[in-house]
């Protein structure tokens, strides 16, 4: 039977003197909680803990971690000291440190990678990653320059309803469609969750989520192999006919995509590969969607709490994760130099893709908050892989797409429900 820590926490009372804080140092063998119960060795017992509500869960710095007793440290093996004080003559649980006293506590106590190194890109700006400039555009920049911009304010004033043939009509709708993998398809879900309640989207949008789940960039930049590529996007062609919109109707598009096996060559040789994927999938888009005129990119969440399979592959992990981004950023920097396979305007010869950008960015170092202030938690990813995201984590993600969408000079016009004559702007 499990004696109760308590007891323990008693003991130490006697031996402590006229102490009024004191710390027990223990060992995590099990957590719930939704029960709010340890199961923790001390004194080589096994011993059950029931925490208060008030009990606070802290890093091994002594910083509150919002997740509690979800937090990633507290895991089995994992050494946290229980911090308690008086209330009368009983012991009370105060807090629950990771790690102990004069023992360093490491990213690897928690299963969570040690990811310190890595700055956003929003973050890093005119600093470097392995030799290469963060920002999200050139130069550092986490805004488009300005003819870019220009360009694609006026593409924007274009955006309109069309009927199902592609022509204008005031009753016809606006298709902004979501395409890559599964979690490209939870990211649009929690952007489709979160924009049915908004009053301010324009109800002529129609939001279409043709994201895959396992549709990675090398298995969808060709529609025409007979194999993984005719699959997914004759998917898309499903999906659209089943809110009843065409192709000719597509005229906007998001895109998050990323490789089965990324880190294969190193960085950058396997994002120079992502890269060309990317290049491969916008090409694709004028002639399949012809009144299509812009496309916006996310790259991947946080990836260090990512499950490993034991001697598998460490899929998109960080900091794989991380490094998707620079195959967006790299991408469009393409078009920003006038790369003809990726030209946009039909003034300086055949349309080759759409005006490419990012829409919300959406990587940031786990808890640490960005300069933005947007953090992500463990429990903003599912327990089964700690990649893909938990019912929070999209919806998280859904808010940043929604307020990217409501907000950009490019995108406002025609996601935004149009003002009444006369109403005041």
């Amino acid at each position: 039977m499990l004696q109760s820590l308590v007891y323990v926490l008693e003991a130490l009372v006697l031996l402590g003197g006229q102490s009024s804080v004191f710390d027990v140092q223990v060992v995590v063998r099990t957590v719930d909680a939704e029960k709010r119960v340890l199961v923790v060795t001390a004194g080589q017992q096994d011993r059950r803990l029931r925490v208060p509500a008030g009990a606070k869960v802290l890093d091994a710095a002594g910083r509150e971690l919002v997740e509690g007793l979800k937090a990633k440290g507290l895991r089995e093996g994992a050494r946290i000291t229980i911090i308690s004080g008086l209330k009368g003559n009983r012991p009370v649980i105060q807090a629950i440190r990771l790690g102990w006293k004069g023992v360093p506590f490491t990213a690897a106590d928690s299963g969570q990678q040690d990811t310190s190194s890595l700055l956003p890109l929003t973050d890093l700006g005119e600093g470097e990653y392995k030799g290469f400039p963060g920002g999200l555009y050139p130069d550092g920049a986490n805004t488009r320059p300005a003819a870019h911009e220009a360009a694609g304010v006026a593409l924007a004033g274009r955006v309109q309803p069309l009927d199902a043939w592609g022509e204008s009509d005031l009753d016809g709708k606006i298709v902004l469609l979501g395409i890559g993998f599964s979690n490209a398809m939870q990211a649009f879900d929690g952007l489709m969750q979160v924009a049915r309640a908004d009053q301010e989207l324009n109800p002529q949008v129609v939001l279409v989520n043709g994201a895959a789940g396992g549709m990675a960039a090398s298995l969808i930049q060709d529609p025409n192999d007979r194999r993984t590529g005719a699959k997914y996007w004759a998917t898309v062609d499903d999906r659209l006919r089943t809110v009843e919109v065409t192709r000719a109707q597509v005229q906007v598009v998001w895109i998050k995509e990323t490789d089965l096996a990324p880190h294969a060559g190193g960085f950058p040789r396997y994002i120079e590969t992502l890269l060309m994927e990317l290049k491969n999938i916008v090409q694709i888009l004028p002639a399949r969607f012809p009144n299509l005129k812009l496309a916006y990119f996310s790259s991947r969440t946080y990836g260090g709490w990512a499950i490993r399979p034991s001697g598998g592959d460490p899929g998109n992990s960080e900091p794989f994760s991380y490094e998707s981004g620079f195959a967006v950023k790299w991408l469009i920097e393409l078009q920003l130099q006038g790369d003809l396979a990726l030209n946009f305007d039909p003034l300086k010869g055949p349309v080759q893709a759409p005006w490419l950008s990012w829409a919300a960015y959406l990587w940031t170092n786990g808890s640490n908050p960005r300069n933005d202030g947007v953090f992500f938690v463990y429990g903003d990813f599912s327990d089964k892989d700690h990649m893909h995201e938990s019912p929070a984590g999209q919806q998280k993600v859904g808010n940043l797409l929604l307020e990217f969408f409501k907000a950009d000079r490019t995108t406002r016009p025609w996601f935004v429900r149009p003002k009444a004559p006369g109403a005041s702007q």
